[in-house]
């Protein structure tokens, strides 16, 4: 597996990753264009891809003018191989040298994305609109 910064090339793939989730799954696809990867990748914040044999199985974008994590994702057949946390590491360790704003982000209840996130430090935060959790990560958190 590699790891390496996300291009504009990857969209299409990231894309598709996205939309096979089984865990925060989009209720409508349509939600997230083209032009959203664009603008995260260029100029809101940046990604980081997972890939074996030139597929893409995970990938995490951040987001500095929201101060959070605005995607990450793991194919379902490469869950649970440490994927999420290299890439949540290389977008945190990143993040905490550009601000030292709280990061957040948000997952649906009682799904193993919220119990890895607090497994990982991130403190719950209340709830959102839509239902989902809200999670925080401060720069002391993360030990910057």
């Amino acid at each position: 597996m590699n790891f390496r910064e996300a291009s504009l090339s990857d969209i299409p793939q990231m894309s598709k990753l996205r939309l096979a989730v089984k865990e925060n799954a989009l209720s409508n696809p349509a939600l997230v264009t083209e032009q959203d990867y664009i603008d995260y990748l260029s100029k809101r914040g940046k990604g980081w891809v997972c890939e074996t044999d030139n597929h893409i199985v995970g990938f995490a974008i951040g987001d500095l003018e929201k101060h959070n994590v605005w995607a990450l994702f793991v194919q379902p057949d490469f869950e649970g191989q440490g994927i999420g946390r290299e890439l949540l590491i290389m977008l945190l360790d990143w993040y905490y040298t550009q601000t030292t704003d709280t990061i957040w982000l948000s997952t649906a209840p009682n799904t193993r994305a919220a119990d890895f996130y607090k497994s990982f430090g991130w403190k719950e935060a209340g709830k959102l609109p839509n239902g989902e959790l809200k999670f925080e990560l401060s720069a002391d958190d993360w030990g910057v």
